[in-house]
Order: C-alpha cells, then sequence, then structure tokens
C-alpha cells in the first residue's frame, strides 16, 4: 500500500505535497503525487498543459495513467519541470492528462485506486483558490484546480481536501478563504522543507517558495509576478487545513459545471462562460506576444545598479522579500536567465539570500545601492530555463510588459 497525493495545480503543488507528505507520514516511503504538466510559460513555451504524447520515456503505471522517470523528456519545443522532479525527489509523479475534461481524469483517478489500494488520497492545493466561487476578480487559474476537484468528488473512495499556505498564490486573500479552509491539520516546519530544498534552488514556483520560506520563518511581505503582487508572509503561511470536499465542489461553480466534460477544450469553455475568461486563453495571448522579443544582456554591475532601485523602490511599497521570478521579470531579463541571475545575485549579496527568497532589507545593505532610472513594472513571465532537464525553447524571451492579467 502507498499514499496518493493529487497535486491541484501542479508545478508547485507536486513539491509542496513532497513537504506535505513528509510531514504527516514521515516519508518512510515514496509516494505517488498525480500532477498537471502544466509549468505555464516559466517553463514551457507552449500554452496550456502537456500530454503524455508531449514526453519520451515515460513509463506506464494503468491503461491511462503514464509516470515521469528520470530518463523522461519533454518534446521540443515543450519544456517540464516534472522530469527534473523525478530524477530528484524519491516519490513517483504520474501525469494528469486533462485533454479529455474531467471524466478523464476521473478514469485515471479510478484506475490508480484500483491498481495501488492507496492507504490515503490526498488532494492538495497551495494557496487554496480551489475554495473560490469563480467570480472573484483576483482569480487567475481556476481550471486546473476546478477539474481535480471536479474528478475527485466522482470516484468510489475517501479523498481529503488540503490547502497549504492560505492566501500565497496571490489569488485570494487568506481572509476570503477562511471561513471555507476548515481545521488546521499541521503547520509545516523547516525540518520539512529539507527533503525539497535543493528543488527550490531551481524551481521557479513562487507559492511553493513563499510555503517553504514561511515554514523556515519567513515574515514580512513578499512581492510577486510581473505584476508585483504583495503577498504577506504570516504565521499562517505554513499552515495546512482540510476542507469539505463535497462543500467545496457545491461552492465552486465551475468545478460543477466540467464534471461530465469529456475535453480540454470543453472545461475551457465553461471557464469563459462563468468565470469571464480561460487562462490558457491568456496564456495564448502572451505567447504572441513573447515571439522575437530581445535579450538584454545580464551584465553585472549594470544588473546590481538596476537591482538597487528596484529595491528602493520596493521598500516605499514596504516589501520585505521577493522572488527571483519577479527580480528577473522586473529587470527585464529572460526567463532563460533567471538561473545565472539568481547566481550572481546570491554571489554579489550572500547576506540577502534567505532561502528561497530574496530579502530586501529596510535601508541599503551598502552605500553602493545608488539607484539608477526606475525598473519598469509590467505582467511579464519568465520563459524556459536552459535545463536540458526542463526542454523548452532556450534564447525565447518570455517577457511582456503591457499584459493584463485576467
Amino acid at each position: 500500500m502507498t499514499r496518493l497525493i493529487v497535486a491541484a495545480g501542479g508545478g508547485g503543488d507536486a513539491i509542496a505535497a513532497a513537504m506535505v507528505d513528509a510531514a504527516l507520514y514521515g516519508g518512510a516511503s515514496p509516494a505517488v503525487v498525480l500532477t498537471y504538466a502544466w509549468d505555464r510559460l516559466l517553463i514551457d513555451p507552449i500554452p496550456g498543459p502537456r500530454r503524455p504524447a508531449d514526453f519520451t520515456g515515460l513509463r506506464p503505471l494503468t491503461a491511462s495513467v503514464q509516470a515521469m522517470s528520470a530518463e523522461a523528456r519533454p518534446a521540443a519545443p515543450s519544456g517540464s519541470t516534472l522530469p527534473r522532479l523525478a530524477a530528484e525527489l524519491p516519490h513517483t509523479f504520474a501525469l494528469i492528462d486533462p485533454h479529455h475534461g474531467a471524466e478523464g481524469i476521473t478514469r485515471q483517478l479510478e484506475e490508480l485506486v484500483e491498481h495501488l489500494s492507496p492507504e490515503s488520497i490526498d488532494l492538495l492545493d497551495v494557496g487554496g483558490d480551489i475554495l473560490a466561487r469563480g467570480d472573484e476578480p483576483t482569480l487567475c487559474s481556476p481550471l486546473a484546480d476546478a477539474l481535480v476537484l471536479a474528478a475527485c468528488c466522482q470516484i468510489d473512495a475517501p479523498v481529503r481536501l488540503l490547502v497549504a499556505g492560505p492566501g500565497l498564490d496571490g489569488e485570494l486573500p487568506a481572509d476570503e478563504l477562511r471561513d471555507h479552509m476548515g481545521a488546521t491539520v499541521l503547520t509545516l516546519t523547516a525540518e520539512h522543507v529539507e527533503p525539497v530544498g535543493s528543488v527550490l534552488d531551481w524551481h521557479p514556483s513562487e507559492a511553493t517558495a513563499m510555503l517553504a520560506a514561511t515554514a523556515r520563518g519567513a515574515r514580512g511581505v513578499c512581492e510577486v509576478r510581473g505584476a508585483g503582487l504583495p503577498v504577506p508572509l504570516t504565521d499562517e503561511g505554513p499552515t495546512v487545513h482540510e476542507a469539505d470536499l463535497g462543500g467545496i465542489l457545491d461552492r465552486n461553480a465551475l468545478a460543477r459545471a466540467v464534471l461530465a466534460t469529456k475535453s480540454l477544450d470543453e472545461a475551457e469553455g465553461h471557464s469563459r462562460e462563468i468565470c469571464g475568461f480561460s487562462e490558457i486563453d491568456y496564456e495564448r495571448e502572451k505567447a504572441a506576444w513573447f515571439v522575437g522579443r530581445p535579450e538584454r544582456e545580464l551584465a553585472p554591475e549594470a544588473t546590481l545598479r538596476r537591482l538597487a532601485r528596484f529595491e528602493a523602490d520596493a521598500r516605499g511599497r514596504g516589501i520585505t522579500h521577493t522572488t527571483f521570478r519577479r527580480i528577473t521579470e522586473a529587470l527585464e531579463l529572460n526567463g532563460n536567465q533567471r538561473q545565472d541571475l539568481r547566481a550572481l545575485l546570491i554571489r554579489s549579496r550572500p547576506e540577502q539570500y534567505r532561502a528561497p527568497l530574496w530579502y530586501i532589507p529596510p535601508t541599503p545593505l551598502s552605500a553602493d545601492d545608488t539607484p539608477p532610472p526606475t525598473v519598469r513594472h509590467g505582467h511579464p513571465r519568465t520563459g524556459p530555463a536552459p535545463d536540458p532537464l526542463l526542454g523548452g525553447a532556450p534564447g525565447r524571451s518570455f517577457l511582456s510588459p503591457s499584459l493584463p492579467p485576467p
């Protein structure tokens, strides 16, 4: 017997699954994590989630479920963080395929339950946007959550819905979630972060980075995404709550609408009707902007001067922390340059690295922090990393200073 964890949003939720598994079950044996290959445009230049045919080197678990292996690779020009997760973490990462709608995901879950006879099934969402009604103005990515919520409610097995780090995804504030996220199951600590610490050094997920940082004691306000959204880092950040699965399905209009969907296109249509947008449409629009945008040179001295100006502006907004993704976008660098930027910053100012976040002290740490001209703030997204395990299309710029959020 093993444990099955469904990572509601893919990406960083799969890493959080490893943290929560260590906290709840001790991590003595690997779990099976069912997750999307949907890294958005941070890593993958192709809009929407990847399907099994977009990878080589997968291994079958059931008739409709494929698992990542250390040898798996995304087929160019696609990108994915999952092969590297499979190489670095002991858990089995199985691929959600939403292209057959909620009915297809339900079938995947049913096959896994029959194949694994899991001792527990947890549906995990970092941030809590799975608790949304669907009409909230700050909601950005409801479709992935809605599909797995709908599927988990249709299998003949008990599923526990867990919300980690309420509000940390920057979509719904914790105050709006509190009445719906249920009792606190546990509070993550630095010990629970340890198994995924090295993964957080390269993975671009901001919500899971903040979850880990709050578990390690970080408190303040973290600025994230191209829009520069402020996310509070509080004592509530490292908490994990159990919510009522059926009650949340009743609340989530999009999840109810996609219950009988047989394709991703059909589910997208419901998202447009209920939420007013499809997050994949947003990705398509951004991808069109990104093609052919020039890459800014990562010149160390100039970059540090521009960083100083960004930090000065951030201090004025009450910001105490930020992510490397946010810095990359704010300095108008290519997503491929994020890891090089991270290395430059840590090498130059190691005292500001509060893993996995970047600390912005209340006053400049050195007299050399003379601000250059103001950095433009927009709504960019980083692009694919040049890691061979991630795939993607190195050299393409994934920055867009003017696209509005959905």
